[in-house]
């Protein structure tokens, strides 16, 4: 949890102590799974902490959890040798004759969980020891089969700097030592126990394992190191996801594609990329239908006024506009690459946008030499289509026919459903960091508006006579820092009054409108209180980049108090919706007092596929871990004014009967919000 200003405010609650040790004897297979199931967390844990730290969080954690999955008997009953000795209880009590039912169940299943810990702790070991060159390794010095995650990291969440300087400790101690110290923390066992459980597990030395632990114990903080164990910081059952090597993982997928397509030019004797032998269409465009989409002088053209009469304002009625619009040769190429691409040809799509043919005749939106690429807009209706292709496409007009002769590539994006506001630029060109809009016809004018500078006036974007702007500075360029955000604002001169919208540059052929205000009626961000919130909300649109981002709207539902008279803070909520729907991003935020205009917003939760924010559920709840001036943590929440009533419970508790909440909160302490409307509906935090 951050420690410098606010946090998010949630957490799991601490599992039950685990029950005292008793005499092992073989126990049955039900018996056994009962015990692992019942327990499981706290085995898994046990498994996670005696594990090497050598392995890496991310398998660490793996191999806990399949350490004590397999920890269950292969027989019926434990037949795997002598049973591992735990605590022994006073004489006469336990299974004996004058011991009544529950005591038996009692002492029945504290057998069970003692048979499975101990099963666990010897392969947790069994795993740290090293491989021996002419030695059969033991199951658990191999990766484990199962579970297996592919394309995700994952490892438990990051606790404070105490357990941080114990994993350290952790960390140089040997594997018997690292189990000396947790059954004593973790299980609460005596010395006695630990050096019996040692030695049934295999350990070489118990006494000198006892001595390292006890070593590792001091110094400590205040209130000791081994209650530090039960931190999320080693609960592999509360994981985050991080992705793997998406370079080495890509490079591994084109040389997959490339094998199996060699292997399908093998079979079925597929040659020169699947075109006829002139290259203008694929082979297997034989059907009329086909052809006629293919051939550029089917291709459908826009006349230049005819959006002014047009029923619907949307790509549909864009004009063909370009210098190369006439170049047959060109075209040819473009509908044929994007009819059949080869391996040559870089795609790109937008999530959930189809790369298939085209359906009937496209309409060509553009066609001309942008920063010294020629490129070509395509609509079908459903997709834009961007062909671009570099180096020598050959000479003599039809003679260029034959092949662009250099590098070619292929963005797709859905623009399904649009209206004006979602069809007013499209982007046309990329180079050096920068980006070149062609816009709509409507467009009476551009300028570009930095965000966090919501107080200096837009300085005006020169277009040419096809309305390609000038090149603008790309904020997902933007590597390390997030220093300016410019955005492009359009201009139209629609009745009663004209309007200024902000598009935004996510990486995709379609740039995201920015809107401000409530769900059910966003507008544009014209208003300067507006434009103060955007600025401290520009630097989160990066969590929204490459994901199909039709629009994004950010509105403040909260204002609130904050103690100590340090101002009021502004909670708001920024929604990212898709073209295709799904996939929308919500995100929550808490905006305190600050000298800087563009101060970042700290986060306070975050969902996916959230109805959240939204026309269907304008509902929102979040809470952090904010710092006063003088240097007091509380937990402050809040939610929108529909909520008459918040709770929070776990590492603080209180009520509001307001939607703000403000409570005193130990530092680095989580707990769990939720809400209550005025007919008494239950609201949980966002995320």
């Amino acid at each position: 949890m951050p420690r410098d200003n606010a946090a998010p405010a949630d957490a799991p609650a601490v599992s039950a102590p685990a029950p005292p040790a008793a005499r092992i004897t073989p126990v049955g297979l039900e018996q056994a799974e009962a015990a692992l199931v019942e327990h499981y967390p706290r085995l898994v844990r046990l498994a996670y902490l005696v594990l090497p730290p050598a392995l890496g969080r991310n398998r660490r954690v793996l191999t806990a959890h399949a350490l004590v999955q397999r920890s269950l008997p292969r027989g019926r009953a434990a037949a795997d040798g002598p049973g591992i000795p735990g605590r022994r209880g006073a004489p006469g009590t336990g299974t004996g004759a004058g011991a009544g039912t529950g005591a038996a169940i009692a002492e029945a299943r504290r057998a069970s969980y003692a048979y499975v810990r101990g099963r666990v702790l010897r392969q947790a070991l069994d795993a740290g020891r090293p491989l021996r060159r002419f030695a059969w390794p033991s199951r658990a010095q191999l990766p484990p089969l199962l579970p297996r995650v592919w394309g995700l990291r994952l490892f438990p969440r990051s606790g404070g700097a105490d357990e941080l300087a114990l994993d350290q400790r952790l960390s140089a101690l040997s594997g018997p030592a690292r189990a000396a110290f947790v059954l004593r923390g973790l299980e609460g066992l005596g010395d006695p126990e630990v050096r019996e459980l040692l030695t049934a597990a295999g350990a070489d030395d118990a006494d000198t394992a006892l001595r390292e632990a006890t070593d590792a114990a001091s110094p400590a903080p205040a209130s000791g190191a081994e209650p530090l164990l039960h931190s999320t910081e080693f609960d592999p059952c509360s994981l985050q996801a991080r992705p793997t090597d998406l370079l080495r993982r890509r490079r591994y997928r084109r040389a997959t594609l490339a094998a199996t397509a060699l292997v399908c030019a093998a079979l079925f004797g597929v040659d020169g990329g699947g075109r006829s032998p002139d290259g203008s269409a694929p082979a297997f465009a034989e059907n009329p239908a086909a052809r006629s989409a293919l051939d550029p002088a089917e291709v459908r053209r826009i006349g230049p006024t005819a959006w002014r009469t047009a029923t619907r304002t949307d790509f549909s009625v864009w004009p063909a506009r370009g210098q190369l619009v006439t170049d047959t040769g060109l075209l040819r190429r473009a509908l044929a690459v994007w009819a059949q691409p080869d391996r040559a040809v870089h795609i790109s799509t937008t999530p959930a946008t189809p790369s298939g043919p085209p359906m009937g005749s496209p309409q060509l939106l553009y066609a001309g030499e942008v920063d010294g690429v020629r490129v070509v807009l395509f609509h079908d209706g459903l997709r834009v289509v961007r062909y671009a292709e570099t180096g020598e496409a050959g000479a003599g007009g039809e003679s260029g026919d034959r092949g662009t002769g250099g590098l070619a590539a292929l963005d797709f994006a859905r623009t399904d459903g649009a209206d004006e506001a979602a069809s007013g630029a499209l982007v046309v060109g990329r180079s050096d960091d920068n980006v070149r809009y062609l816009t709509a016809p409507w467009v009476t004018g551009t300028a570009v508006r930095d965000l966090l500078a919501p107080t200096v006036p837009a300085r005006p974007l020169r277009r040419d006579a096809d309305g390609v702007t000038d090149p603008l500075p790309s904020p997902t360029a933007q590597r390390t820092s997030c220093r300016s955000w410019d955005t492009l604002e359009v201009s139209t001169a629609d009745a009663p009054s004209p309007t200024r919208r902000l598009l935004t540059d996510l990486g995709e052929l379609t740039p995201a409108r920015l809107t401000s205000g409530p769900p059910g009626s966003p507008g544009d961000v014209s208003a300067p209180a507006d434009r103060a919130a955007w600025a401290r909300t520009a630097c989160l649109l990066p969590a929204a980049r490459a994901g199909g981002v039709r629009s994004v709207n950010s509105w403040e539902f909260a204002r609130q108090p904050l103690p100590e008279s340090n101002g009021t803070a502004a909670w708001l909520c920024t929604r990212a919706e898709t073209w295709r729907g799904p996939g929308s991003r919500v995100l929550a935020q808490f905006q305190a007092p600050s000298r800087q205009p563009a101060a970042p917003a700290a986060l306070a939760a975050g969902a996916a596929d959230s109805p959240a924010c939204g026309t269907r559920d304008p509902r929102a709840l979040a809470g952090v871990l904010w710092k006063s001036r003088a240097g007091h943590w509380f937990l402050l929440a809040a939610g929108t004014p529909d909520l008459r009533a918040l709770t929070a419970t776990g590492g603080v508790s209180g009520t509001s009967r307001t939607n703000t909440l403000a409570l005193p909160a130990p530092e680095g302490a989580r707990a769990q919000l939720h809400g209550r409307t005025e007919d008494g509906r239950k609201v949980n935090a966002l995320g």
